[in-house]
C-alpha cells in the first residue's frame, strides 16, 4: 500500500532573514513514516524544515512554504490510497514578503496576512483523493468538538485530535495522547505513549479499517 504522509511545521516569509513558523517538531509525521516502512507499505513523506533524520526507505519531498507544501502534495496524491497529514501547516502568510530585511524603525509594526491554501481541504474537492483521509487537528479547547467539525467540513475518514495545551505532550515533545474522532461521533482514545507507540497504533487503526 502507498501512503502519503504529511510532516513537519510550514516556514512563511517575511523578509530575507524572517518567517512565522510554529512549533511543530515534525516527530509525529516522521514517527507515522517510519511505522508504515516497518510495516512494508512504500511512502512519500512531504515534509517541511525539521532536524530528524530521513527515514531510510521513505520517498521524501523537502517544502518550505505552505504553497510549496499544497503543490506537492498535489503532485503525489493521486498515487496514494492513504494520506495522512500530520503537519502543521501555517493558515496564514504575509501578505507582503520584503525583498531587504525590515529595519526597526518605528515603535509598532503592523503586518497584514492572507490565508494559506487549505491542503486537506483540497483533497477531497480539487485533488479528487478517494483514499482513506486522515487529519490531524493540535486544539487548545473544546477538543472533541473541534475535531468532529473538522472532520466532517474536510471530508475526512478520521481526525487525528490532540490537546496541545497539555504539558508533556504535542510540539516539541515525543510524547504524545491523541483521540481517533470519526463519523457518528465515533470516538476512541489513545493515552499518553511515545510517539512511536502511537504511529503503530494509529497505523494498525487506519490499515484495519481498509481491510
Amino acid at each position: 500500500m502507498h501512503l502519503l504522509i504529511t510532516a513537519g511545521p510550514t516556514r512563511e516569509p517575511l523578509d530575507p532573514v524572517r518567517y512565522l513558523t510554529n512549533r511543530s517538531s515534525g516527530k509525529m509525521g516522521y514517527a507515522l513514516a517510519e511505522a508504515a516502512l516497518a510495516e512494508g507499505h512504500e511512502v512519500t513523506l512531504i515534509s517541511g524544515p525539521v532536524t530528524l533524520p530521513e527515514p531510510a526507505g521513505v520517498q521524501l519531498v523537502s517544502v518550505e512554504t505552505a504553497r510549496q507544501m499544497f503543490e506537492a502534495v498535489q503532485a503525489h496524491l493521486s498515487s496514494a490510497q492513504v494520506a495522512i497529514f500530520a503537519a502543521a501547516v501555517a493558515d496564514y502568510r504575509p501578505a507582503i514578503t520584503s525583498t531587504q530585511k525590515i529595519k526597526k524603525q518605528s515603535e509598532t509594526l503592523t503586518l497584514e496576512l492572507e490565508r494559506t491554501e487549505d491542503i486537506l481541504g483540497s483533497a477531497r474537492s480539487l485533488f479528487g483523493f478517494r483514499g482513506y483521509l486522515v487529519g490531524f487537528a493540535a486544539e487548545t479547547e473544546k477538543l472533541i468538538e473541534h475535531a468532529q467539525d473538522k472532520l466532517a467540513r474536510k471530508g475526512c475518514d478520521l481526525v487525528v485530535a490532540n490537546d496541545v495545551s497539555q504539558p508533556g505532550i504535542g510540539f516539541d515533545s515525543s510524547e504524545n495522547a491523541v483521540t481517533l474522532c470519526l463519523p457518528g461521533g465515533e470516538t476512541h482514545v489513545l493515552p499518553q505513549q511515545s510517539k512511536a507507540a502511537l504511529a503503530a497504533e494509529i497505523l494498525r487503526f487506519v490499515t484495519h479499517r481498509l481491510i
